[in-house]
């Protein structure tokens, strides 16, 4: 017997349970909210809304209101400075940093005990479950080494009451030393700092391991494995793992890398597996080779609602429970977990393909944005950036249009901003320069991709001719106060229909 299939006989069991989605997930649902309001009624959020008395879904959501982070984050400040049974009963000292919102460059996100065993640590051994039970039963996973290709800081301290880190950095510092043995780098290597030498370093201590199994955010694994491949002089990643059968990906959409990956990666024995992980919470995996939806997770410590995407702008929006969505329709997904986020609308956007079990893609974010390689950027970012650049170059701008170029056999990637000038900058290179440095002042997760130019190159400005974008409306069909230019685009549709009028 296989160490894998040793191993696989603590697995089966969690399988066998997860196929009860199938037929059990409006009781699954209940008995996770039911949990959820039981355990936080004595918090000061529980107190505030009545938990005690609150007996059903719909009392729920009479109950307690739709929250952003904005409105969470008071309480969560609060939390971060030592104050505990705020948002949820047990202790808290870890908060996971992700991407700005409005106002800030970062959030923070309280990441309880709960929550990294019943949402975060149970959706990565869910994954390896549904992966050698479904996808791949002749798998020797774990016969060798996996690779967490994780985030670009250390836990620091933020207060002398709590600690703050990217999420892969907290999973990796609570991790079980069993994980340890069978995960390559090591934990020291893992949490570095400082991005150029974590490559260099992940690169000279894994080349002579047998890794069977990859994880990471596509756009930065392929910074590694081009390290990897230039220190060994290997024109293919199996010529260096023999035995590598998996990558789990998430984080940014894998359409744009696919066919980069199978340039790397030429065996025929490679599988590439979703994930939906965020630092909010592991919400879906998929489980079928050929199926890139993903299986909602739908028994961890996460009650999900859905906003169909026409209420998001309303006052009081409809929200519907699990049971109640529709195919193939957009939906905003909100949240409620056992870190203490309540009703938390997270910004993403999915659609689901399968009732039965309830099975989902991600569709985009409920505003503009651009995430292509994990920088999250979002229009307030942009226009903060644009305001700066003006304000240095004397520039006025009428209109603009960003969207990324994805990476080249080279791994270069950047953005695209296409700008109609009412007044040109003084310097069209310094005005590039000041938005660049700007966005990365006021975005974080933008300003760790642009780190030394590793994962995102200096953006690239074009300039716009008088007249582009009220033609491109026009020949849209959308001229009129109603129509807006769209002003980040996470592909390139509208950016190429752009670029070919601007002759």
């Amino acid at each position: 017997m296989n160490s894998t299939k040793l191993v696989n006989l603590f697995f089966k069991p969690r399988e066998r349970i997860i196929r009860k989605y199938d037929t059990d997930a409006a009781l699954l649902q209940e008995q996770v909210l039911e949990k959820l309001i039981s355990k936080a009624k004595n918090t000061e959020w529980g107190l505030k809304y009545d938990y005690r008395t609150i007996t059903d879904y719909d009392d729920f959501k009479r109950r307690v209101p739709i929250n952003t982070y904005e409105d969470l984050k008071p309480y969560v400040e609060r939390m971060k400075k030592g104050e505990q049974n705020i948002l949820w009963p047990s202790e808290i000292i870890w908060f996971a940093k992700s991407s700005g919102t409005t106002n800030d460059k970062s959030k923070f996100l309280p990441v309880s005990r709960e929550g990294l065993y019943n949402i975060h640590y149970r959706g990565g051994a869910d994954c390896v479950s549904l992966y050698i039970n479904r996808i791949n039963p002749y798998s020797r996973f774990f016969d060798g080494k996996g690779l967490i290709l994780g985030g670009s800081h250390t836990p620091n301290m933020d207060s002398n009451h709590s600690l703050v880190g990217d999420l892969s950095a907290i999973l990796m510092e609570n991790l079980s030393p069993l994980v340890n043995h069978v995960r390559v780098p090591s934990k020291k290597i893992a949490l570095m700092n400082e991005w150029e030498s974590k490559i260099k370093a992940i690169t000279e201590t894994t080349i002579h391991s047998d890794v069977t199994n990859i994880s990471g955010v596509p756009s930065w694994l392929l910074v590694l494995i081009k390290s990897i491949l230039d220190k060994t002089g290997k024109s293919s990643l199996e010529q260096v793992w023999p035995n590598l059968e998996v990558f789990f990906h998430g984080g940014v959409s894998f359409t744009p890398y696919r066919e980069q990956y199978q340039q790397l990666i030429h065996s025929d024995k490679m599988h590439y597996v979703e994930t939906y992980n965020a630092s909010e919470g592991f919400f879906g995996i998929q489980d079928e080779e050929n199926d890139h939806s993903m299986l909602l997770m739908i028994d961890y410590d996460i009650f999900y609602e859905f906003m169909p995407l026409e209420e998001l702008e309303k006052e009081n929006p409809k929200t519907y429970c699990l049971t109640d969505v529709e195919l193939n329709k957009n939906y905003a997904m909100i949240i409620s977990t056992s870190c203490g986020l309540w009703r938390y609308m997270i910004g993403d956007t999915v659609k689901f393909t399968s009732k039965n079990p309830y099975k989902f893609i991600i569709t985009g974010r409920t505003k503009h944005f651009i995430n292509a390689f994990g920088e999250e950027l979002i229009v307030d970012n942009a226009e903060r950036g644009l305001a700066k650049a003006c304000e240095v170059t004397g520039a006025l701008i009428s209109d603009y249009s960003a969207a990324p170029v994805f990476m080249d056999s080279t791994a270069k990637c950047r953005h695209q901003w296409l700008i109609e000038f009412v007044k040109q900058p003084d310097s069209f290179s310094t005005f590039a320069k000041v938005l660049d440095d700007t966005l990365k002042e006021v975005n974080s997760d933008y300003e760790a991709k642009r780190w030394k130019d590793i994962a995102l190159q200096p953006l690239e400005l074009i300039e716009a001719r008088k007249g582009l974008f009220h033609d491109w409306l026009e020949m849209k069909g959308k001229l009129g106060g109603q129509h807006k230019i769209p002003r980040l685009s996470n592909n390139r549709d509208y950016m190429e229909e752009m670029l070919k009028l601007n002759k």
